[in-house]
């Protein structure tokens, strides 16, 4: 019994190891968003962490993508670059700044939604509705995990 849960580790710990080197693989491919052009993983993160309701203080952005103010003014330079987002000054306080997405950034934005949601119906197409179900509620789990570590 011992050799076979020791086998069943081993499988999930190959089977998460190829997660991983699969995703990374997807991090560093820049993909075709709408008419955004070539999007890298990390701008398109961030365009889905600025959403395409109003605008996000440069601030709240970092702490909604969990890097820091410099690294986030670095992804937006490039985003504005590409005329996906615009800066404003935050009318309170002249410190602030307001990024929000331009209308092409906007495009970029509801492309990756539908990405997300081909992803689900091809999900569900291979998966029972309970598979999907406790496949959602482990992503989550190992979410979880992977924030506290």
């Amino acid at each position: 019994m011992k050799k076979d849960i020791t086998s069943s580790n081993n499988s999930a710990s190959r089977n998460l190891g190829r997660l991983i080197l699969q995703l990374r693989r997807l991090e560093r491919q820049p993909q075709t968003f709408g008419g955004a052009g070539n999007v890298t993983p990390s701008e398109i993160h961030t365009i889905e962490a600025i959403g395409c309701e109003g605008s996000v203080l440069m601030s709240e952005l970092a702490a909604r993508l969990g890097v820091t103010k410099g690294a986030v003014s670095q992804l937006v330079v490039r985003l504005e670059a590409k005329q996906l987002v615009k800066r404003t000054s935050y009318p309170h306080d002249s410190r602030g700044i307001l990024i929000s997405l331009t209308d092409k950034g906007k495009e970029a934005y509801v492309a990756h939604e539908e990405v997300h949601v081909r992803f689900y119906d091809q999900l569900r197409s291979q998966l029972s509705e309970q598979e999907v179900e406790t496949f959602d509620r482990c992503i989550e789990k190992l979410n979880d995990f992977l924030q506290q570590n």
